[in-house]
């Protein structure tokens, strides 16, 4: 399967978001991946769900939406609500994640896990079967425009043997200082999403970044 491109919207110009999605929905992109903060969890605070509802009426493409907060559980209905594809929830927010997953697929979405930076990949071994993708974070979450942590990619590495030794479908996603140079050697690890910031929306020719960037 050829990876897929996750545009994130955290990096669009929010005074001219309109052009920005319609801009994804003419390129090569397969996702939109939406960040949601809420000040506690990381140290930033993004967009909400009425953005999240508004960006879903004029993507043609699914919504990666990205739970950076504490209590996740409580708004998976308003995540479905707002039209999301796949859900993505922080191990380290989740206390009881096996129940947090069953409830995302129960409301009808894909099930996402993501781990920070100093989350060893081993912690997944139990709820790997329930997953439909995990997301590793490249950078501390939080903040765009980081630099790449290259520890990243033994984890990829390490998680595609875990996957592939069960005969497991999960996808891997990685954010954080994606770009064509770390991109490549991503996918080269086994990474099937990328998720691109700053490297698409601040390239004068966004369209053609999301090409390249397919095109690893």
């Amino acid at each position: 399967m050829h990876h897929k491109i996750a545009p994130s919207l955290l990096s669009a110009d929010f005074l001219n978001l309109q052009a920005d999605i319609e801009m994804v929905n003419n390129s090569e992109a397969d996702w939109f991946h939406c960040d949601v903060m809420d000040g506690t969890f990381v140290p930033n605070i993004s967009f909400g769900f009425p953005i999240i509802k508004q960006i879903s009426k004029m993507a043609k493409k699914p919504l990666d939406v990205h739970l950076m907060i504490v209590n996740p559980d409580q708004y998976i209905p308003v995540v479905k609500d707002a039209g999301a594809y796949m859900m993505n929830v922080h191990y380290e927010a989740c206390v009881h994640l096996h129940r947090t997953i069953a409830a995302i697929h129960d409301a009808g979405m894909k099930a996402a896990v993501t781990l920070n930076p100093h989350t060893p990949v081993c912690l997944l071994e139990d709820i790997l079967q329930d997953l439909d993708m995990v997301l590793l974070m490249s950078v501390n979450p939080g903040f765009g425009g980081q630099k790449f942590i290259e520890r990243t990619l033994d984890k990829v590495s390490c998680l595609k043997d875990m996957i592939v030794r069960r005969g497991l479908h999960t996808l891997i996603e990685v954010d954080g200082g994606v770009n064509l140079e770390t991109g490549k050697r991503l996918v080269d690890a086994g990474a099937d999403v990328l998720v691109a910031g700053n490297a698409v929306f601040a390239d004068a020719n966004p369209t053609e970044m999301i090409h390249k960037l397919k095109s690893l």
